[in-house]
C-alpha cells in the first residue's frame, strides 16, 4: 500500500465522483479507477460501490478513510518535521560558556535574538569553565561555546573571536585606592590577589599575570575562586583584590569597589567556538550565520 493509493482513495471519497477525483489529482480518470482496484485488491474489500452516477462508500470505506487521512497527514508531518530539522528550525542545540561570559551582555543578547528567530528549537544552557567546554566540544556533547581560549587549546575547533573587554580592578571598599577613578596595576604590588583557577582557564589566569609582570611585579596569590563571582565575593570580604573582565563590574556586591587600570589596560578575550570538520549540524550553522549578521 502505498500513500499515494491512500490519497486517491480520499479524493474519490471526498469527491464520490471518479471523473471529478481524477481532475482534481491531475491524472487520468482511467489510471485512477484501475489504481483503486489495485488497493482494493490488495486490502481484499471493496471501498467503493460503483454507481451510475458517481460512487458512495462502502462500510470497509468508511472504516478505512479516517485512518487513511491520518495516515496521509502524518507522513506530511514527518516530511514537514525532516525538512525542519534540516534547516535547523527544530531539535536541540546545546551551548556551554563561562561564567564570566554569562556577564557579558553580547552574550545573553545573542543567544536571546537566536532564540526568537528559531522558538522551536530547543536550546540547553550549559555553565562550565573554559578547560570543560574544550573537552564538551571535543566529544560532542555541546554544539557551542562562549568561553576563554589559550593559544594551542582550539585544535579541532573553529573560534570566532568576539570583542574584548578591559579587565578593572574589584577592590574592597575599605581599600587605600578605592576611591580613585583609575590605578596604575604597580600600586597593587604590595596586595594579595583572588584569581580564576589556571586549570579552570589559562587565557584569563595568565593575561593577569603577565599583565603584572609587565607592570614590574609578580602578584602575590592569596586565594584563587572556582567562580568568577565567587572571586568578587571574596574581594568584597577583604581577602584581596582581583583583575576581573569590564562586564563583572555590574556585579553591585556590598564591600567591593570597581576602579579602571590606567594607560593601556589589560584586555579579557571572548570567542565563541564548535567542532571542526564533519558536517556542521543545522543549528550551529544558523547560529554562526547570525553572528555574522550582527556584525
Amino acid at each position: 500500500m502505498e500513500l499515494r493509493h491512500l490519497r486517491y482513495a480520499l479524493a474519490i471519497a471526498e469527491e464520490l465522483h471518479f471523473t471529478r477525483a481524477a481532475a482534481k489529482l491531475g491524472i487520468g480518470q482511467p489510471p485512477l479507477s484501475q489504481q483503486i482496484r489495485n488497493l482494493e485488491d490488495e486490502l481484499g474489500v471493496q471501498l467503493f460501490h460503483r454507481l451510475s452516477r458517481g460512487v458512495e462508500l462502502t462500510e470497509a470505506g468508511r472504516a478505512f478513510m479516517p485512518l487513511a487521512q491520518a495516515a496521509v497527514q502524518a507522513a506530511e508531518q514527518a516530511a514537514s518535521a525532516a525538512k525542519r530539522a534540516a534547516r535547523g528550525e527544530i531539535g536541540t542545540i546545546s551551548i556551554g560558556f563561562t561564567s564570566s561570559a554569562s556577564f557579558n551582555p553580547l552574550v545573553p543578547q545573542l543567544i536571546g535574538r537566536f532564540r526568537e528567530r528559531h522558538p522551536d528549537l530547543r536550546i540547553s544552557l550549559v555553565e562550565r569553565a573554559t578547560s570543560h567546554l574544550l573537552e564538551g566540544l571535543l566529544d560532542a556533547t555541546l554544539d557551542l561555546a562562549f568561553l576563554r581560549p589559550a593559544l594551542g587549546e582550539t585544535e579541532g575547533l573553529v573560534c570566532r573571536r568576539l570583542p574584548d573587554e578591559p579587565l578593572h580592578v574589584a577592590l574592597p571598599s575599605r581599600h587605600r585606592l578605592a576611591g580613585e577613578s583609575e590605578i596604575e596595576l604597580v600600586q597593587l604590588a604590595g596586595d594579595p590577589f583572588i584569581l580564576y583557577p589556571r586549570t579552570n582557564g589559562r587565557l584569563l589566569y595568565d593575561s593577569i599575570i603577565a599583565a603584572c609582570r609587565n607592570a614590574g611585579f609578580s602578584p602575590r596569590i592569596a586565594q584563587e575562586a572556582p567562580q568568577m563571582a565567587s572571586t568578587v565575593n571574596l574581594v568584597a570580604a577583604g581577602v584581596g583584590v582581583a583583575l576581573v573582565p569590564e562586564s563583572m563590574c555590574q556585579i553591585h556586591g556590598h564591600g567591593v569597589t570597581y576602579v579602571r587600570i590606567a594607560g593601556d589596560a589589560p584586555m579579557a578575550q571572548l570567542a565563541v567556538a564548535h567542532r571542526r570538520g564533519g558536517l556542521l549540524p543545522p543549528a550551529v550553522r544558523n547560529f554562526m550565520a547570525s553572528l555574522a549578521n550582527e556584525d
